[in-house]
């Protein structure tokens, strides 16, 4: 006979959290988010050999994580997981660029020949939105700098537009340039030393690495959170699935990928444990992958003893996901996140490893990320959150009037990600499990995730607590009444700004 939950499962928006003392050296400025991401003997005295600043990670998706998205997340403390469902080489060369990349040496991506006429530049100027343009002998990024053009240079409406670019560019020879391996702090010592705006920064040979703008000087300082590996390069992680990781994982272990995921739509399988085995066996334990999706104790146990060094939780709670409504198979992802959380920590009691867990999906305002800690998160993934963003993949579109950004499941026909849904069988996906949709746009990331740290900060000090696992050791959770959230929110009143974001 089959078995039968007793009680139904439950949702974020059917809790609330409750008060608890607040002493006076409870303040938002002494609150810590760091949390751990993968395995740890922590009985043992171990250290995690991955922490994160923030605990948010974004979703293994084609609509959100990217190497840009991954950049100016780690910029805030978090992790992006790449997606998977490109070429091996294509994953691999994001990966590489999140790397490669030094925050605040900015590989030039407006550059013209010197022969090139002013209306190139112009032209050039409003695809890119940059009024920098770099002037190399074969217009490439890193070609011969022969000089820079930029709009206090020339006004188009009192220069011919086929006038040459070398007429009105500042010349190599009139130029403060830095040598290759410059700190950015010496760069910015001679920005401000010389008052320019940027310092290109060239090779023995006078080829253009990179330029160092002025005015990202304060975007650094603006990053105290950076989540850096031990060479000072930014932390980024990709998603795998269970069919090509022998040949996909070494690519990315190359390109310098620090942790991975299998990215399934349910991590209960064989499959899963066969992945896990032979990556730990071929590629030693200091390559870390996460595993899932699981939604009961059951499921994280399997994950935990076959090795997941991190286990995901949630099925068919994400915005785009039509899991549910295809194959009816799924859970509350509160209730998800609760049992799993006891099963990791009767892990932990029986073992000594702790295993962290991360919610995947089932968010829809701020506060629910609040509630996933406290019900025993570690972090959690996001995709819609993360889609809205200037830093997405997608574009940025006009509907109805109201800016917003594209949006799609890997489980859409758009994406066609056979292999996050694969049980084995063939190569396709023979239904749809996700949606292809549209998102409110929300502006830059800093400033949204910025904004949602900070509620969840206050409200932990609401709860007396000053770190995750204070949280989750000090809240206090009730379920409440279908009556009792119609009561949270406004409520007989003609509000007058409409436009609530889910995000707020």
């Amino acid at each position: 006979m089959a078995y039968f939950f007793e009680e139904p499962s439950h949702t974020f928006g059917e809790y609330l959290l409750v008060p608890g003392y607040t002493p006076a050296d409870c303040t938002p400025d002494k609150v810590s988010l760091r949390t751990p991401v993968v395995r740890y003997n922590k009985k043992a005295g171990e250290t995690c050999p991955l922490m994160m600043n923030i605990p948010m990670v974004s979703a293994v998706m084609q609509a959100v994580s990217d190497d840009k998205l991954a950049i100016a997340l780690a910029k805030e403390g978090g992790i992006s997981f790449i997606y998977g469902s490109q070429s091996i080489e294509d994953q691999a060369a994001m990966v590489a660029r999140v790397k490669s990349y030094k925050a605040g040496f900015v590989t030039s991506d407006s550059n013209v020949r010197p022969d090139a006429t002013l209306k190139e530049v112009v032209a050039l100027t409003e695809k890119t939105g940059h009024s920098t343009v770099a002037v190399t002998e074969d217009g490439t990024a890193h070609g011969k700098l022969a000089g820079i053009i930029t709009s206090r240079d020339f006004r188009i409406s009192h220069c011919p537009e086929d006038a040459k670019v070398k007429d009105y560019m500042t010349p190599l020879s009139d130029m403060v340039t830095g040598k290759d391996g410059i700190t950015l702090s010496e760069a910015n010592e001679l920005i401000w030393a010389n008052k320019i705006n940027q310092l290109p920064v060239v090779d023995k040979d006078g080829n253009l690495l990179s330029i160092v703008f002025r005015k990202d000087y304060s975007t650094h300082e603006a990053h105290p959170l950076e989540l850096l590996d031990s060479q000072r390069r930014y932390i980024v992680g990709a998603g795998i699935n269970t069919r090509d990781y022998a040949e996909r994982v070494p690519a990315l272990i190359k390109a310098g990928c620090d942790v991975f995921v299998l990215d399934s739509s349910e991590g209960f399988s064989e499959w899963q444990a066969r992945a896990l085995h032979y990556i730990h066996d071929n590629f030693g334990d200091q390559v870390k992958v996460g595993a899932g999706n699981v939604v009961d104790a059951e499921g994280f146990n399997f994950l935990a003893e076959n090795g997941a060094d991190f286990v995901k939780i949630g099925i068919g709670g994400g915005s785009i996901c039509i899991t549910r409504e295809q194959k009816g198979i799924g859970r509350g992802q509160a209730t998800a996140t609760i049992e799993v959380a006891k099963a990791r920590d009767e892990y932990y009691k029986k073992t000594g490893i702790y295993v962290p867990i991360c919610s995947d999906g089932g968010v829809v305002h701020d506060y629910h990320i609040t509630l996933a800690l406290a019900m025993g998160a570690d972090f959690v993934m996001q995709g819609r959150y993360f889609a809205r963003f200037d830093e997405s993949p997608t574009n940025k579109l006009v509907v109805n009037g109201n800016y917003v950004k594209e949006y799609w499941g890997e489980g859409s026909n758009r994406a066609r990600n056979w292999q996050r849904y694969d049980l084995g069988g063939s190569k396709n996906l023979s239904f749809e499990e996700g949606v292809d949709s549209y998102v409110p746009y929300a502006g830059h990331l800093h400033d949204g995730v910025t904004m949602t740290c900070n509620k969840v900060i206050h409200t932990m000090c609401n709860c007396g607590a000053l770190s995750i696992p204070e949280l989750q050791e000090k809240a206090k959770i009730t379920l409440v009444s279908s009556t009792t959230i119609q009561e949270g929110s406004a409520h007989d009143v003609v509000v007058k700004n409409t436009q609530i974001s889910s995000f707020n």
